[in-house]
């Protein structure tokens, strides 16, 4: 019996050492972790080769077993939650793909007037503002049109122009420049344009999220998008 237990731990690389028959990890297996596989192994020598006039107590070894698979349960499920969570925040090719051909409302000064004329944006406002104003350039820096929003809470505030200049004449399809500026009782508000344009394609690097290049904004984080229309 006692060679028998001592193949079984010798299959673990455990040796034995001195009279008392106490086991020992071997230097050569010092490096090594036991696993719960490892202790039921153990277990099953101790209980074929226990006296049975003076049985082992077995208690302290099921009670490692149990931690050992409540560990390896919570293991599981984290490493499950990790997958899900990855994928929730993830981006595929395909869910990429699908931004191509549609319209995204994100951070930009760059639009092209819409079939019917004028554009459409928004304006994030990082405060409260008492006058929230947008002003449309053409290519060369000349203002077009000012549109004033007004009283706005902090958020987003949308705008759309007609296509129309401040003398009335019609403006053309652009591109037009957006340019954004909000106060508060005379304090500049941060304020950031946002401006709605076509995806042409997407780009799919190494690592990251995919990048989406939009009609004259160029290439731009997948992240960045607030609306799609």
């Amino acid at each position: 019996m006692t060679s028998t237990f001592d193949t079984t731990l010798a299959n673990l690389g455990i040796a034995r050492s001195g009279s008392a028959a106490t086991p020992t990890v071997s230097t050569a297996a010092a490096s090594q972790t036991l696993g719960q596989a490892d202790f039921l192994k153990l277990m099953t020598a101790q209980m074929q080769n226990q006296d049975p006039f003076n049985p082992v107590d077995n208690t302290q070894m099921v009670a490692q077993m149990a931690q050992f698979s409540s560990l390896s349960g919570i293991t599981d499920m984290a490493s499950t939650l990790k997958t899900i969570a990855a994928k929730l925040t993830g981006t595929s090719t395909t869910d990429a793909m699908s931004y191509v051909g549609k319209t995204v409302l994100t951070p930009g000064d760059t639009a092209f007037a819409r079939t019917s004329g004028g554009i459409a944006g928004a304006v994030e406002l990082g405060g409260d503002a008492t006058n929230v104003t947008v002003t449309i350039q053409d290519a060369n820096g000349q203002t077009l049109k000012t549109l004033n929003l007004g009283q706005q809470p902090q958020g987003t505030a949308t705008f759309d122009w007609d296509g129309t200049t401040d003398s009335g004449d019609a403006a053309g399809a652009g591109p037009f420049k957006v340019v954004a500026s909000a106060t508060n009782g005379g304090t500049a508000v941060t304020s950031q344009a946002l401006v709605w344009a076509p995806v042409t394609s997407i780009s799919m690097p190494a690592s990251g999220s995919p990048i989406l290049n939009v009609a004259g904004l160029g290439a731009i984080d997948i992240s960045a998008v607030r609306q799609i229309g």
